[in-house]
């Protein structure tokens, strides 16, 4: 069973420790939902100082709310729009310092100030994204954007 971890003040070292414990809460179960759903409770575990943390799924062109830890969200977002959207339709991550800042970005929760979205990929197609939401400005750096997409690739090999 999952136990909670202390993670280290080193973020490399805590990092570590967290994609140990995702390939050990989903390497022995196959349904998609279930990983996500485990994958959005540890993140938000894991993650200081955020408020929304979740996938969005894509259906007939559109991003479909799934699994998520917090405030209830926006249920279909268009690709293209906000920064999810912007995110599958340029395939590639991104990091916004200050969401008020983004043109179109889709306010889910006010609180919201800042914005880290990473495509997830099956068979090189995007089949979502994760999306995290902090109520502090510029609350994603480098280091994070690096870590979460090596979440998000351990996480593709169990898709």
């Amino acid at each position: 069973m999952f136990e909670p971890e202390q993670y280290d003040t080193n973020r490399g070292k805590s990092y570590s420790l967290l994609f140990k414990q995702l390939k050990a809460l989903i390497e022995d179960e196959s349904d998609v939902i279930a990983n996500l759903s485990n994958s959005a409770a540890l993140l938000n575990q894991f993650l200081t100082d955020v408020n929304w943390v979740g996938f969005y799924l894509l259906k007939d062109n559109q991003l479909v709310l799934g699994p998520f830890q917090g405030l209830p969200a926006c249920v279909r977002i268009e690709v293209g729009k906000g920064v999810c959207g912007t995110a599958v339709s340029e395939q590639q991550t991104k990091r916004v310092a200050d969401v008020h800042a983004f043109p179109g970005h889709i306010a889910c929760d006010a609180a919201s100030q800042s914005e880290i979205v990473i495509p997830v990929f099956k068979d090189d197609q995007v089949i979502g994204v994760l999306d995290i939401d902090s109520p502090i400005k510029n609350r994603f750096d480098q280091i994070d954007e690096e870590n979460l997409q090596a979440f998000v690739n351990v996480l593709e090999g169990y898709l």
